[in-house]
């Protein structure tokens, strides 16, 4: 890389079980807040690189009043995007504050942003601007439309993308209207197809030693998480129709309730229908029946196998089902509560939710990595900063600012310095 700036210095550690990061040395300004781009991040955070965010001295990140209260500045939904980065306050209309961050840019690789269009501009904050002191700078920018459209000054939003991308046309059941995704998806894959473009551009800079200008918009990414649904209705001219928990061309595949609960099955082909029925519902008369022998016959016929299968669920018990039905090979689980699944052995043995020490709280529960690399899940290195609890440390590390200025900034309000 063709950077100036002293590595971050993630040096493996017991604690982290000696994991080489990938990303270890490249520094990034994260002057996102909500999901999208923080969530980017965090990808790049869990990989190694040093994340630092930036947020507004007063509020900090807007999701720091989202959700429920831990400590005194954090949340759930702002622990969920920001782990293992450093926070710092810095308010950037500022002139002060804008000094600071191009202070900052030479010893970076990465900035990413979600203002509104024109807004990064307006700051001192755009592309060909920080190019200028950084031309190796890769420039991630998140918004809502297109930005050379002419909807780029449209704030986006989660919910409106669902909607207007036609997600929510193909979410529930059939008779029932338009329904959102549980969580924000359209912010979860653009935070994720932005991660993947700037992971991009860093390895392409390996070899070219140029930055590159990233422009990532939520409807872009809210169209492609239609996917095949999508292509479905350019062929079909209208709606696929919407099948809830069921598939619209494998039988049975979804949801059904056992005498005692639900559970899913997802019979993919016709020999494990065949044990279905021989071995765990105990009826062969069912799969000799021409009209369900083959997977295409029982989509053609699924309004009248499916009422029979729903009976033959429901005369069981959920564990005799679920015992037979792994015997058989045959994909299928128990339907788990939220918090059910979150404290289950599975999870627990993954070590996919820890907790952390927390200042104010005593402890906080955070997300670990998805990330496995040589066979080791990516370590939780910080967890999810107070506001402000870096200013101080990155500043004169970074900068070398002394006490006094560091005060003086604080007294004009630009930024912030974390209580002793």
């Amino acid at each position: 890389m063709t950077t100036t700036h002293t590595p971050s210095k993630n040096t493996p550690s017991a604690s982290d079980g000696g994991i080489d990061f990938p990303l270890e040395g490249v520094r990034v300004l994260d002057l996102s807040r909500v999901f999208a781009g923080p969530l980017c991040g965090q990808v790049l955070a869990d990989f190694g690189a040093e994340v630092i965010k930036v947020e507004h001295p007063g509020r900090g990140d807007d999701t720091r009043d989202w959700g429920m209260r831990i400590g005194k500045t954090e949340t759930t939904y702002y622990n969920s995007m920001n782990r293992n980065k450093r926070s710092i306050t810095v308010d950037l209309q500022t002139p002060e504050g804008l000094k600071l961050i191009h202070e900052l840019l030479p010893q970076c690789d990465v900035v990413i942003h979600n203002f509104k269009t024109g807004g990064a501009e307006k700051l001192g904050l755009g592309y060909e601007q920080l190019k200028a002191i950084q031309p190796g700078l890769i420039y991630c920018a998140v918004a809502g439309y297109d930005t050379s459209g002419p909807e780029a000054k449209r704030p986006g939003y989660d919910l409106v993308i669902q909607g207007e991308a036609g997600l929510m046309a193909l979410n529930g059941e059939a008779n029932t209207p338009p329904l959102k995704f549980g969580v924000a998806v359209v912010d979860l894959m653009t935070g994720m197809y932005a991660a993947q473009a700037v992971l991009a551009a860093l390895f392409q800079r390996t070899r070219t030693g140029k930055g590159r200008l990233i422009e990532m918009a939520l409807y872009d990414c809210g169209v492609m998480i239609t996917g095949y649904y999508g292509l479905d209705a350019m062929l079909l001219g209208h709606d696929p129709q919407r099948y809830g928990n069921a598939h619209p061309s494998i039988v049975p595949y979804g949801m059904f309730e056992a005498a005692d609960g639900p559970l899913i099955v997802a019979v993919g082909n016709n020999s494990q229908f065949d044990k279905f029925c021989r071995q765990v519902v105990m009826r062969p008369d069912i799969v000799e029946d021409p009209r369900y022998a083959t997977n295409v016959e029982r989509a053609r016929n699924r309004l009248t196998l499916l009422p029979m299968m729903k009976a033959l669920f429901a005369s069981f018990p959920r564990d005799v089902l679920l015992e037979r039905m792994t015997a058989a090979g045959i994909p299928c689980g128990k339907v788990a509560g939220l918090h059910e699944a979150l404290t289950s052995e599975r999870t627990r043995r993954g070590g996919l939710l820890q907790e952390m020490p927390h200042p104010v709280a005593g402890s906080t529960h955070v997300f670990a990595p998805p990330y496995r690399l040589d066979g080791q899940r990516l370590p939780i290195r910080n967890a999810p900063p107070t506001l402000g609890e870096g200013t101080k440390e990155v500043l004169q590390q970074l900068l070398q600012l002394s006490e006094q200025a560091l005060q003086a900034l604080r007294d004009k309000g630009v930024l912030t310095l974390p209580q002793v």
